[in-house]
């Protein structure tokens, strides 16, 4: 009799072996946002940018990832993550993982753009080079802005260690007492509130035979102190002086159900992270000695293990390198981008930079071009200010228009969205704003705007307990003729004209029915009493989004296994929900061929063979950030493609309000389509994920080859409005 055939093993869907650790991920993120700033290809300011960003992103993510890691360990907590760490585990993986990236860091600075700023006639100088000239002038800055400023602390039995605040830059100082000999220990923190770097006057600005004449020549302000500390312990002999920079807990902690007031809640949370919680990282000079690093550590309360010590052989808190690209130096780096007017809407902005005031009875506003067909627009390719800013300002002016409700997240302190908003309650219409007090390091701000909203006479709500709003949406009921219709926006980026121009964003502006009903169900669960469950168009979370993206994610298993060919694409921020992964996985297996764009944290690990060798992984990092979020679903020629607020992450499927919705519109399906294949096919900023966890960056083959994504949708964008 023949053998009966063998059948295949069953994999282990949850087996912690297919998953990939969520804060490693985000740390090779991070190192990828790095590499921009080692990366020859990239301008040199460009290079100090990219090394400023990563020690920024490096904060964060001490302030609060790190932070709960620390939390959990002292709590005792031995919950294993998807990928099969404990708390304990993760913090060791993250220093291991870490270490070469600051190291990476600093002798990049150090060594190679520190020289090549001063091949172009930058020199940030260290005070040991400066001359007698420079040295008198800099004492005498130091003796007029810098030493009036400054408080030394004394440590000793009388005088307990100081508290060292969050982010801030420090001296750690020695001194001697001649008479006793006694040596002792002060600190004195480096003010934020003078810059960074102390520029010389041009007449100090010495140069060698054959140098360029200098364009800017500093020394930085930590250095001017530590030479100038006589003047600080007079009668003491000042032995020695290292820098040293402290990061402490800063996520915040409200308990909802208990807070009568939201908003008093958060205020009282802030105050707390002003002071900072526990220390969950020391960075300090390699020249450091182990007396002094004792010492520190003692007073920090930190483990003698030096796991939260990281040392470096320059300068401390490089993320102020930001502050070069404001020399007037436009070729050492890439030129400003100016957000194109999408070509329907020329019409009303030259009406509006004509300063005309826009005769809303004769058709010529943002109201009649919506009617006439949806609108997808693509920032910063396309202009947020001349779209959805208008739009909201449009709207806020417009006679007819009789209620205006929509979400704030994240907004800019002088968002003029926020003053349209005011000045619509000003003019008698119904104006909703649902502020999310929560959004991380925001807070205040948004505590700001939140008053001056509800001053203005706007109903300011605060959200759902238990849940961020993080949905981008904006709905305006407007009179017309014998009916009211109400107009839409649902986007994928915060309302924030600044970010606008650094973030890719897309959003869909449309005054289609269905949408205008599902939005006004929505802020109605938002702004009060609903148990809404179902939506005719929009994706909800944590109401039916992720039941719905998981059916169509199955609907492409089921084409497979019908013999039909079944495709999905994806491009979010992060990718990390076990459940989603897990059928990504099952889609894998049944020949359905996905590709994700994912941005950064992604915890699928691709190219497995029998579990994901369907399932290919890039992540693009380049000069703008990319934000949007896109959802393709072949569906047997019957393509879906949806665009929204949520990653797949538990905390945006099921603790957050996020809204996804449908591209109708077969032109905009197309137009998404398109965008999502470029991506694809970038070769200059795409990484490829492996999966062994490593990203792999692509090369062209040559120079004519190049295909940066970034770059092709601005000549798009040119081209489109008639200037390519």
């Amino acid at each position: 009799m023949p053998k009966a055939k063998a059948s295949k093993p069953q994999i282990n869907l949850s087996d912690p072996q297919y998953y990939f650790n969520r804060e490693l991920s985000w740390l090779e993120f991070n190192a990828r946002v790095l590499h921009e700033g080692l990366d020859t290809r990239t301008l040199l300011l460009d290079r100090l940018k990219f090394l400023a960003i990563f020690s920024s992103n490096l904060d964060e993510f001490f302030m609060v990832r790190v932070a709960v890691l620390k939390k959990q360990v002292e709590a005792g907590v031995r919950k294993l993550t998807p990928d099969g760490r404990t708390p304990e585990e993760q913090l060791q993986g993250i220093r291991d993982r870490l270490l070469p990236l600051v190291e990476q860091q600093d002798q990049c600075f150090e060594h190679t753009l520190r020289p090549a700023l001063a091949e172009h006639g930058v020199h940030l100088n260290n005070y040991v080079d400066c001359n007698s000239k420079q040295r008198k002038y800099l004492k005498e800055f130091f003796e007029t802005h810098i030493f009036p400023v400054l408080t030394p602390l004394a440590v000793d039995p009388s005088h307990p260690f100081p508290y060292i605040s969050n982010l801030s830059l420090n001296l750690a100082v020695l001194v001697k007492d001649p008479e006793t000999g006694e040596e002792l220990f002060a600190r004195i923190k480096v003010p934020k509130v003078l810059a960074r770097f102390i520029a010389l006057p041009k007449e100090l600005c010495s140069q060698k035979t054959g140098d360029k004449k200098p364009v800017w020549v500093g020394i930085p302000l930590e250095q001017t102190i530590a030479h100038n500390l006589e003047s600080l312990f007079p009668g003491m002999n000042v032995q020695e002086c290292y820098p040293f920079r402290v990061t402490r807990n800063a996520d915040l902690s409200v308990e909802e159900d208990e807070a009568d007031d939201l908003l008093l809640a958060i205020e009282q949370e802030l105050q707390k992270r002003r002071i900072g919680g526990s220390v969950v990282r020391l960075e300090i000079q390699n020249s450091m000695p182990e007396t002094v690093r004792t010492t520190l550590m003692r007073g920090l309360d930190l483990d003698v293990t030096d796991v939260d010590v990281y040392e470096v052989e320059g300068l401390l808190g490089l993320k102020d390198l930001m502050f070069f690209m404001g020399l007037p130096l436009s070729n050492l780096k890439e030129p400003s981008w100016t957000p194109i007017v999408p070509p329907r809407l020329h019409r009303i902005m030259e009406a509006v930079q004509a300063n005309d005031k826009l005769d809303f009875e004769e058709g010529n506003n943002f109201f009649d071009t919506i009617r006439e067909r949806d609108l997808l627009v693509h920032h910063p390719y396309e202009s947020f200010r001349a779209s959805v800013q208008e739009f909201i300002t449009q709207a806020a002016h417009d006679p007819k228009v009789l209620a205006i409700k929509m979400t704030l997240y994240r907004t800019s302190g002088d968002s003029p969205i926020v003053k349209a908003l005011i000045g619509a309650a000003e003019n008698g219409k119904q104006v909703v704003a649902l502020v999310e007090l929560k959004a991380r390091f925001d807070e205040e701000n948004n505590i700001q705007w939140a008053r001056k909203l509800e001053q203005a006479g706007v109903h300011v709500v605060y959200g759902l307990v238990g849940l961020k709003t993080h949905t981008k949406i904006v709905l305006v009921v407007r009179q017309e003729e014998r009916k009211i219709r109400r107009y839409v926006h649902i986007g994928t980026g915060n309302y924030n004209p600044k970010t606008a121009r650094l973030y890719t964003d897309v959003g869909l502006l449309s005054c289609r029915e269905e949408l205008g009903a599902d939005l006004t169900d929505l802020f109605n669960f938002l702004t009060g009493y609903s148990r809404q469950r179902s939506y005719r168009k929009l994706l909800v979370s944590p109401v039916n989004m992720r039941d719905r993206m998981t059916a169509a994610i199955r609907r492409e298993i089921d084409h497979c296994k019908n013999g039909v060919s079944g495709r999905i694409v994806v491009k979010m921020n992060s990718l990390v929900d076990p459940k989603m992964i897990a059928t990504l996985y099952e889609a894998s297996q049944a020949g359905v061929q996905i590709d994700s764009i994912v941005r950064g944290i992604c915890c699928l690990r691709p190219g497995v063979k029998g579990l994901s060798e369907n399932i290919h992984v890039i992540s693009i990092v380049g000069s703008l950030l990319e934000h949007s979020r896109v959802f393709y679903f072949h569906n047997n020629g019957e393509e879906e493609v949806y665009i929204g607020s949520a990653d797949w992450m538990p905390r945006n499927l099921d603790r957050r309000v996020e809204a996804v919705t449908p591209i109708d519109d077969p032109e905009l399906r197309k137009d998404l389509q398109e965008i999502l294949g470029i991506m694809l096919a970038d070769n200059r900023q795409a990484w490829e994920l492996q999966s062994d966890g490593t990203y792999v960056q692509r090369m062209p083959e040559s120079e004519d080859r190049v295909q940066s994504s970034q770059q092709i949708f601005k000549e798009m964008a040119l081209h489109s409005a008639g200037l390519g």
